[in-house]
């Protein structure tokens, strides 16, 4: 679900990097939710899942500082696209989730791999060529 493939390149290393540590923060509450069912990984969870926020918000303020830089013509759509990820990350934050942890965790960890596989696969490839001929590699 969270394994990195060749076709997410964007072919800038850095925001490569990034990428692969979404994934890779992503991939952990993955597999604690799916490990040892007799053990509540819920604090671990919600402690990685804090995590992949931050690390979502630097990763986002990182790209759009270089498409401001480089004047990139989609910013504004691109970070409207940033922000509706954010929400969705807070709004988890604020759910009553006792009920159906695991439910709703899984629920979200497969949103985040789909928003972040997608946005990277249709959104942030327009920018490669642009970022590339800018010199960004």
């Amino acid at each position: 679900m969270f394994g990195w493939k060749d076709a997410y390149s964007v072919n800038v290393n850095e925001i490569d990097e990034q990428h692969k540590e979404l994934f890779r923060i992503a991939g952990k509450i993955y597999d604690l939710v799916h490990t040892d069912a007799d053990y509540d990984h819920f604090d671990e969870v919600m402690s990685i899942l804090q995590k992949l926020k931050e690390y979502t918000l630097y990763h986002f303020q990182h790209e759009e500082k270089l498409m401001e830089k480089y004047g990139y013509r989609e910013t504004d759509s691109h970070k409207i696209e940033h922000l509706f990820l954010i929400k969705k990350l807070q709004k988890f934050e604020k759910d009553d989730i006792d009920m159906e942890r695991k439910d709703s965790i899984i629920e979200l960890i497969t949103f985040v791999s789909d928003w972040i596989s997608g946005h990277i696969l249709k959104t942030d490839m327009k920018y490669k060529d642009f970022f590339n001929k800018n010199g960004l590699y």
